[in-house]
């Protein structure tokens, strides 16, 4: 299979070490220092039994590549609207579009019952253009419960879990349709844990709801998550927030399980860890605000749903990143 993964970071990396392995026709479209290292060394991966690299085809330019079966794009969501204009050489009609992202995507009430049926979200698409660039019917939503870093340029250090969620935006309570259960059995092949989804924009929305708050906060603070657990104010901001992300989804079809005192007791198990965007804002990099913010304050105010805790955070998050040249 011809598979192009846009992004090789940390998690884009995983997919294009684990994919080349099994012998599928790799390429990754990439820049700078990540670039001349996939270049130089192929893609790196590093695990508990040492780190080996896996040759694949790298260019900066996606013209240069053929049209794919699979693109995987994982990147941050500041940079998606720049892949999405540059994407097209990669696409056939058959071509399927995997996003390994966090966050609220462009398409998510595309072929979803309720009040919110068909609707743009103007925060993360606002002239409809990704909707355009990337049609509905290439793309399998993908929710990642992975833990990887970047150990260097172009190696990938893999810590834990090995979770895709995989589902098509418009399937309503059916089945994933055939190409995504035969593109859900290569990535299983590959050693991904597959979870096909009936309703994908639910687990979508379950894993914003539980980390739509501790990112913001330890970026604004610099506090590890344990820290935030252990301040009783700063707590209940987050919980607060978290009970009006779970009316909100409620209000859109997509009810929350979990209570937020359950959801804190799994982050507690994960000790004094560093949210990906406080990592951002130590690396220097553009915040992945609208995306888990923005876009929950939309919805909110689109559906009449009463979320001041939700609006607070989005603004001081906001200006944090005004402020530090990281929006």
């Amino acid at each position: 299979m011809k598979v192009c993964i846009y992004g090789a970071g940390a998690i884009g990396g995983l997919f294009a070490a684990r994919l080349a392995a099994q012998g599928h026709d790799v390429s990754a479209v990439a820049r700078g220092k990540t670039l001349a290292a996939l270049q130089a060394n192929g893609i790196g991966l590093h695990n508990a039994q040492g780190t080996r690299f896996y040759p694949i085809n790298v260019q900066e330019n996606p013209a240069q590549l053929a049209p794919q079966d699979l693109v995987v794009i994982a990147v941050k969501q500041p940079a998606l609207s720049a892949v999405a204009h540059a994407v097209a050489p990669l696409l056939a009609p058959h071509t399927k579009v995997l996003l390994a992202m966090n966050g609220v995507p462009w398409w998510f009430f595309d072929g979803m019952p309720g009040p919110m049926a068909g609707a743009t979200l103007h925060s993360i698409d606002p002239n409809g253009q990704l909707r355009t660039l990337i049609p509905t019917s290439h793309i399998i939503g993908c929710v990642v419960h992975i833990s990887c870093v970047n150990q260097a340029p172009g190696i990938t250090e893999h810590r834990f879990g090995d979770t895709l969620i995989l589902g098509d935006p418009a399937s309503s309570g059916q089945p994933p349709a055939q190409a995504t259960q035969a593109m859900a059995h290569t990535l299983s092949q590959a050693g991904f844990d597959i979870q096909l989804s009936s309703f994908i924009q639910q687990d979508i929305w379950f894993k914003l709801w539980g980390n739509m708050t501790m990112n913001p906060v330890s970026a604004i603070t610099g506090a590890t998550t344990d820290l935030i657990l252990d301040d009783e104010l700063v707590r209940s901001f987050c919980s607060a927030i978290m009970q009006e992300a779970a009316a909100i989804g409620e209000a859109i079809g997509c009810p929350v399980s979990q209570t937020t005192e359950q959801r804190h007791a799994i982050t507690r198990k994960l000790g004094a860890m560093k949210t990906s965007m406080l990592q951002d804002v130590q690396a220097g990099r553009t915040l992945e605000i609208d995306a888990l913010l923005t876009v929950v304050h939309e919805i909110a105010s689109r559906c009449n749903v009463p979320a001041p805790n939700t609006a607070a955070l989005l603004g001081l998050t906001r200006l944090f990143a005004q402020v530090r040249g990281l929006r």
